[in-house]
């Protein structure tokens, strides 16, 4: 009696030990992060991401480590890149990129990027910005660059964003801050603005002072 004892007891804490292995492998994803499984996994992947949620792990089969969504800032300080008329800019500029949490290009951040540190993420983010920045001007003329910003920055924005999202990454925000040429092209472009914009002030203002006076006149 007292050796059935023993065993049912035995029994007993086997399966709450096994009980508690099998919770301690169910993982929990916080908001922040992508819970990645690699190992054995389902579909044919190398690995299956879940953002946000929760999954089992099994043992000895599967493993997991997390990917952080946190936004990376990167400066960006081109120099001498060439436009379309091989006038040498300089495109002082910011951008935000994070891992994404998108189907397909969380897959790629789980092959890529998995195991990396922040800064390493960020280099590579860097070559690869630096890079497509630069062709994005070589495809533009400076008057499109320095007038137009809104289209160099959603040339720059497609180009770098289809670029980051192989590795993984999502664009989240440009910012550039100033462009400058090394001739000074783009300082003749504004003082001949403002020359033009002085002159046709000038124009107005005369049109209403004759104006003016016509009608004094008649009056």
């Amino acid at each position: 009696m007292t050796q059935m004892i023993i065993l049912v007891g035995g029994l007993v804490m086997l399966a709450f030990f096994l009980l508690m292995f099998l919770v301690s492998r169910y993982r929990r994803c916080p908001s922040d992060k992508i819970l990645v499984i690699y190992g054995r996994t389902s579909g044919g992947n190398s690995a299956r991401c879940i953002a946000g949620g929760a999954a089992f792990v099994w043992p000895v089969i599967q493993d997991y480590e997390y990917l952080d969504l946190t936004p990376i800032s990167i400066d960006v300080d081109l120099r001498s890149a060439l436009s379309r008329q091989n006038i040498r800019v300089n495109v002082p500029s910011r951008f935000t990129v994070a891992i994404s949490n998108k189907e397909g290009v969380m897959l790629n951040a789980a092959e890529r990027l998995l195991g990396k540190t922040q800064q390493e993420i960020r280099d590579i983010a860097k070559d690869i910005i630096f890079g497509q920045l630069r062709l994005v001007v070589a495809t533009m003329d400076i008057e499109e660059i320095n007038s137009d910003r809104d289209k160099f920055l959603t040339n720059v924005s497609q180009n770098v964003g289809t670029e980051l999202k192989k590795i993984g990454l999502e664009l989240i925000n440009v910012n550039v801050t100033d462009i400058e040429d090394e001739s000074g092209y783009i300082q003749a472009l504004g003082k001949e603005a403002a020359a033009q914009a002085i002159n046709e002030a000038k124009v107005r203002v005369a049109e209403r002072e004759k104006n003016w006076f016509y009608w004094r006149s008649r009056s």
